[in-house]
């Protein structure tokens, strides 16, 4: 099995990848990537390798999605092919350019998507839909706020629980940031298609954990749905 280490400190474990005869330490086109880090070292990795298998060691204090077994133990397991794959739900998210001169964008994430608002001292004005119903409590389903953000159940411990203190298991979650007007957040099925329009910016998208982040203004388009890609996870148990 071709094996790739990632996370600051993740070369102190190469001595218990290479006491595993079946594990063989590669650079390139890895079989599973070794993370070893926290949560954020997991989301990178599936950024840089997306969909393939990965075992989350975990190495911080902030490591919820990982695992806290002893690594030598779990590596063992690895090499001996016990370990249990698990699914998760992937969004992709596609970006139509109101101006023709700037090029659209699909973008593909396994914790969220996140609309801010582009000035400090000024809100985001967005239309929303869900599968083609609008949604919002004014009369033309314009929201005012700081933005939101659309999420899959593994990210929905992340900025969704901030916001809304809540956490949900299947589906994808939608949650507002500071509006204007009493606005609930809302857990739809995972076969939703979420649409969303500028219509006053500036405004930010960013995904995951990405240093990369779209400016938005008024009239740019984001359609986020269930990706064809899923993101596969290696644990001890089920």
């Amino acid at each position: 099995m071709k094996v790739t280490l990632y996370g600051a400190e993740s070369e102190s474990l190469r001595p218990l990848v290479e006491a595993q005869a079946a594990l063989d330490l590669v650079d390139e086109n890895p079989d599973v990537v070794v993370c070893f880090g926290g949560d954020g070292t997991l989301l990178a990795a599936e950024l840089r390798w997306p969909s393939v298998p990965k075992v989350p060691l975990r190495n911080s204090r902030r490591g919820f999605r990982c695992i806290s077994d002893a690594p030598a133990e779990v590596l063992e397991r690895l090499a001996a092919d016990e370990l249990v794959a698990h699914k998760h739900l992937k969004l992709e998210c596609s970006v139509k350019r109101e101006s023709p001169d700037d090029a659209d964008h699909a973008l593909i994430a396994i914790n969220e998507f996140s609309v801010h608002k582009g000035r400090t001292n000024a809100s985001v004005r967005f239309r929303m839909s869900f599968d083609g119903k609008p949604y919002g409590t004014e009369a033309d389903h314009e929201i005012v706020g700081d933005g939101f953000v659309v999420c899959t159940p593994f990210g929905s411990t992340a900025y969704f629980n901030q916001i809304t203190r809540g956490e949900f298991w299947s589906g994808i979650g939608v949650a507002f940031m500071y509006t204007s007007d009493h606005t609930n957040h809302v857990v739809l099925p995972e076969d939703t298609v979420v649409r969303a329009r500028i219509t006053r910016g500036p405004a930010v998208l960013a995904h995951d954990n990405s240093s990369e982040y779209l400016e938005l203004d008024a009239g740019d388009e984001l359609l986020v749905k269930k990706s064809q890609q899923c993101a596969v996870l290696l644990t001890p148990d089920g």
